[in-house]
Order: structure tokens, then C-alpha cells, then sequence
């Protein structure tokens, strides 16, 4: 029996067990000692891993006899290594197509990935579903798409209230807005910036994507073949920009949110905006609010004694524009994180006589080309939505219980091949990690486990010199014209950049809705590790991002390009079945913490 052959054999023994409901005959199939099982709505109107028996159990006594799934093939060919054999998957149930991943070790299932796809009947109007536009022939009274284009902008959010309102309009809020408008969910878009894309273009000149083409298109539409590998940030606002028009977004620039309130006799949002240009105010209704500012919330600026005495310029990263106009001035950046090492570098390159980093804790530096290999179909994904798609399904295959085994071995062999690099950054003074655990840069990211860097140059000019670390000291104080370290040591300064970071994201809540619904949340972000900065217990999938939370009608959206794109589908899909009053009855496992709003497990919408 061939591997895809195996793939095929095990689903139909898979898909019959399901069918009769029988809990017993589904456990049988996975292995014994070690089994994980990733659902995004598919089976529990959830985003969340199952990783034992006894978790698959319990998920399965109470979803299985509403889900009816049904229909399991193979999707493409399996492939076989180490004694793995896995391929893509999909199937259906009444509602939805389905798609999935599955893994098989000895016969039997070791990881399942099962991800509702595309709900039967409200389609995303897009490939197949794409609407007609202009019908041929003659239509009494016809209006040209411009003319229902601006009827829907008078309408939307005065005589018409939007459905979803979505605050922050980056790339998280705009690939979730596309999604809602192929699916025919009524939305806006509020950003507080000027033009879409001004997230990109007001921060610093010399800011650039480090993350790689093909893992950065957008939903239904893929970056120019001729566009660079790495764009500039003033690229990305320009892309944007033009992505807002062309997928025709109802976006609404130079507004802030002021306040958010829900009232739950209506069951909608009080949503309160203010136009930055003339001052003017009006309140949106809308059903479900998104809130879609980043992944973290204010600026985490530090305090130290002196600072009021500073006689140079003190500025948060987020408000750094560019190193032009410090050519021979002393620089101090406080920090060692990512826009740390692109200020520096922006420092050293536009001529400022001294930069100085502080790196207060270790960082964890990976060669830009040494970890974003290309995958093997790079061609076929630059050039094809499906293809894209295919990529985020390979990315769901691997819960995050399973990438930390992963990717230790990687940086063990980062740590060889490289070793001349971090003997050279370790010399200059620059302190090294791969983690607490080992495990790398992206798991870092994701519990928010402090300093990380993907080496785009700044780590050469560390380790000549051309850039000065201040390592495992603190700033003691801040003078005139200079900082004074916790070693005792100075270090002249007419410019000091706080690279410190951000603080999480409930902070944001508390200032919009109220202290009380962000402790209801709770923490945005992180895996409950254990680690620095992700306290436990461990939840398997990111913290509140993408899936109900505890406070009804309120949903947190974010990530990198690549994470907008792919988990914008399934909030979309959340708020559209809700829109269509399809039931989606949400189940949390007794093992993962839930929200106090879901203590019940089985949940109505």
C-alpha cells in the first residue's frame, strides 16, 4: 500500500466511525501515547488543539452528533518521511467544505488538522464565486457601479448601520475587512492615520519587511511578480493604499474611536468616532466590534530619574521617522529588539558619530537568509491563490505543542552552521539566546518572550564595532547630555530611542470599553508557556485572538502579514454565520482556560 493510498484507507475507516457517532472507534484510530487534534470551527466553533485521548474525547461527546461531517478524501498525493506519512484532507458537513491536514505514524493518526473552509451557500465572492458585474442586455433604470459605490458610502454608518466595525486599519484590519465584504457582511473600517497604508509610511524611513514575498500576500490578491523580495515600508503603504480601492473597502481615514460601550438590551456596539479634520462626531450601531490595532496596545515607555533634565530629543520607537539630521550626533537606543537593530542600522548609515544599543536582556538573532528559505513551490505561490492557500494549510499542520520539537533541532543546527557569526556578535558584547527553551525566533514571537531580531545588516556592524552595546546593564539615570548605567559607566547622548516595546493590548481595552471588560479578557497573545512574558496555564492556540472572548460581540484580529492573512477567513467566517443567524454552538475543553462569559460547554451563539 502506497502512502496515499494509506492517507485514503485510514479517512474511510475515519469517516465511518464518525458517522455512527461512535466516540470509542475514533480513539482507536489515533496512536496511543502521543495524538493531537487541531480544529478550527469545523467541529467546535473554536480555534483550539486537542492534545491526548482523553481531550479528542471529550470534544467528540459533545460535537460529534451535531457536526455530521462526512465525505473524507485525500487531498492532492501523501507524501512519506521518517515513518510520517501526511497529506492534505478535506470533507464536508451540512454547512460547510472543509479542509484539513492529517499525519500518520504506524497506521494510526498523530496529528489531525480539521478547518471549516467555505460555508455552503454564502461563498466568498471571489474565483468561482465572483459576482457577474455588468449584465449585458438592456436594464430599465440601471445605476453604474460608481454610482452604487457612492450610494453605499452616503448610506453605511448614517441611514445604514454597518454590521461589523472594525478599529485599526493595517494590514489585520484590512485583510479581515476584505473578507467581510466577499462575503457580503456590512463594515467599516476606522483608522486614525490620513491615507490607508499610513501605518507603513509614518514610521521610520528605513523600515522594510523582513518576512519574505510569498508569505505576505494578501487575501484574493498576491503582491506583483515584479515586486521585491523585501518591500519597503513605503511600498507596503502604497500597496495598501491601492488594495483598500481595489477591493473597494469602506474605509474611513482621519477618524478615532473615542469610546466603545455595548448595550445589551440592543445587542449592538456604541461606537463613538471623531473626524481629525473638522472635529465632527458621530456614533455607529453596529453589531459586532473588531478591534484590530495590533497585537499590542500603547507604547511601554520606561522612566528613569533625570530624564526631565535631558536637553537632547527623547522618542519612543513608534515616533522615530528617520536618522537624517543626526549625522555627527551621539545616539542611544534603549533596547534590543527589532526596531532597536533598524534604528541603529538607520543611525550608523545616515552618519551619526556614535550609536549606542543597551541591551538589557539576551536577544535572539537569526541570519535573514539562513531561516526564510524559500519554500519549494515559491513559483507556483507567488502565481496562484490556491497555492497560497495550499502554504497556510502546510502552516495549521504543525500545532504549537509540536513546533517547539521542531524547531529546537533547527537552531541547534543555526548555532553550528553559524557559529563564526555568533562567536563575533558574543566578543562584541551582544548577548545571545534561541529562546528559554531553545526553540527559536518564531516561538518567541508568538509568547511575546522578549528580544528578537531577524539579521538584515545591524549584527555586522555590532560585531565591528560600528555599533556600541551596553549589555546586562540598566540606565541608572538620564543627565543633560548623557546616560549613566547601573555599572557606572556614560555614555554621551543628543538622541535617545525607547525600543522598548509595547504594552499587551487589554491596556487598549481598558482605555476604549473599560478596565473592567479588559480584565474579563484577559491577556492578547502568548501560549501560556511559562516562559518570559506568557504566563501559564498553557492554552494551545494564541490567547483571545481570532475567536470569542468573554465580553459578547467583541473580537481581537492582529498579527503579521502572513497570520492576517490566513486567520482573517476564519473570523470572517465566525461573524458571517452569525449575520446569517446559523447556529454555532462554541465548545471550550474543561483543560484550557475559557472565557468566564463561555463557562458553558455547550454554547449558543
Amino acid at each position: 500500500m502506497d502512502s496515499s493510498q494509506e492517507i485514503s484507507a485510514w479517512l474511510s475507516k475515519f469517516g465511518d466511525v464518525l458517522l455512527r457517532n461512535d466516540t470509542s472507534g475514533v480513539l482507536k484510530l489515533f496512536l496511543e501515547e502521543e495524538c493531537y487534534w487541531r480544529d478550527y470551527l469545523a467541529f467546535t466553533w473554536n480555534l483550539l488543539t486537542c492534545e491526548s485521548k482523553n481531550e479528542i474525547a471529550q470534544m467528540l461527546e459533545e460535537t460529534l452528533q451535531r457536526t455530521e461531517a462526512e465525505h473524507w478524501e485525500i487531498d492532492g498525493t501523501a507524501t512519506e518521511s521518517g515513518g510520517v506519512v501526511e497529506a492534505a484532507i478535506r470533507f464536508e458537513n451540512p454547512i460547510a467544505r472543509c479542509r484539513g491536514y492529517l499525519r500518520l505514524r504506524e497506521g494510526k493518526c498523530w496529528v489531525i488538522v480539521t478547518t471549516l473552509w467555505q460555508l455552503k451557500g454564502h461563498e466568498e465572492q471571489a474565483g468561482p464565486f465572483r459576482p457577474p458585474g455588468v449584465v449585458c442586455g438592456a436594464v430599465k433604470g440601471r445605476k453604474t457601479w460608481l454610482q452604487i459605490k457612492k450610494q453605499e458610502e452616503l448610506e453605511l454608518g448614517h441611514c445604514k448601520q454597518p454590521y461589523c466595525v472594525i478599529i485599526g486599519g493595517g494590514q489585520a484590519g484590512i485583510a479581515l475587512g476584505a473578507r467581510l465584504k466577499a462575503l457580503g457582511v456590512p463594515t467599516i473600517i476606522v483608522e486614525k492615520n490620513a491615507k490607508p497604508g499610513d501605518t507603513w509610511r509614518n514610521r521610520f524611513s528605513t523600515l522594510n519587511t523582513h518576512t519574505p514575498l510569498w508569505a505576505d500576500h494578501f487575501p484574493y490578491m498576491n503582491f506583483p511578480s515584479t515586486w521585491p523580495l523585501f518591500s519597503s515600508k513605503d511600498q507596503m503603504g502604497d500597496f495598501l493604499e491601492c488594495y483598500v480601492k481595489l477591493i473597494g473597502l469602506n474605509y474611513w481615514c482621519s477618524s478615532e474611536c473615542k469610546s466603545a460601550n455595548f448595550d445589551e438590551k440592543e445587542g449592538c456596539w456604541k461606537v463613538l468616532l471623531e473626524n481629525k479634520k473638522d472635529g465632527s462626531v458621530i456614533t455607529l450601531r453596529p453589531v459586532h466590534l473588531i478591534l484590530a490595532t495590533g497585537s499590542s496596545g500603547f507604547a511601554n515607555v520606561p522612566r528613569f530619574k533625570g530624564e526631565e533634565s535631558f536637553q537632547g530629543v527623547q522618542v519612543h520607537s513608534s515616533k522615530f521617522h528617520s536618522g537624517e539630521g543626526w549625522e555627527g550626533k551621539h545616539c542611544v537606543i534603549i533596547g534590543a529588539g527589532v526596531s532597536a537593530h533598524d534604528i541603529c542600522q538607520d543611525l550608523w548609515e545616515q552618519g551619526a558619530s556614535q550609536v549606542t544599543m543597551v541591551q538589557k536582556s539576551s536577544t535572539t538573532v537569526v541570519g535573514q537568509l539562513t531561516i526564510l528559505q524559500p519554500p519549494p513551490n515559491e513559483d507556483e505561490i507567488n502565481a496562484s491563490t490556491s497555492a497560497v492557500e495550499n502554504f497556510d494549510m502546510l502552516m495549521f499542520s504543525v500545532p504549537y505543542k509540536l513546533l517547539t520539537r521542531f524547531q529546537v533541532p533547527l537552531y541547534e543546527q543555526i548555532a553550528k552552521a553559524d557559529k563564526n557569526f555568533y562567536d563575533r556578535l558574543t566578543k562584541a558584547g551582544f548577548k545571545l539566546d534561541f529562546g528559554e527553551d531553545g526553540s527559536g525566533l518564531y516561538l518567541k514571537l508568538l509568547r511575546r518572550g522578549g528580544g528578537y531580531y531577524l539579521d538584515v545588516g545591524a549584527s555586522e556592524l555590532i560585531a565591528s564595532g560600528e555599533i556600541q552595546v551596553k549589555s546586562g546593564v540598566s540606565v541608572q539615570e538620564i543627565r543633560a547630555k548623557s546616560v549613566l548605567f547601573t555599572d557606572g559607566s556614560e555614555v554621551a547622548a543628543d538622541l535617545i530611542v525607547y525600543a522598548t516595546g509595547y504594552k499587551n493590548m487589554k491596556e487598549f481595552i481598558a482605555k476604549l470599553i473599560s478596565q473592567e471588560v479588559s480584565d474579563k479578557v484577559g491577556l492578547i497573545w502568548g501560549l501560556g508557556s511559562d516562559t518570559q512574558n506568557d504566563p501559564g496555564p498553557w492554552a494551545g492556540e494564541l490567547r483571545n485572538l481570532w475567536k470569542p472572548l468573554a465580553h459578547p460581540n467583541l473580537w481581537i484580529m492582529g498579527g503579521p502579514f502572513s497570520q492576517s492573512r490566513q486567520m482573517s477567513r476564519f473570523l470572517a467566517i465566525q461573524l458571517k454565520t452569525r449575520m446569517e443567524n446559523i447556529p454555532t454552538p462554541v465548545f471550550w475543553p474543561d483543560c484550557h482556560t475559557r472565557p468566564q462569559a463561555l463557562s458553558s460547554k455547550k454554547l449558543t451563539t
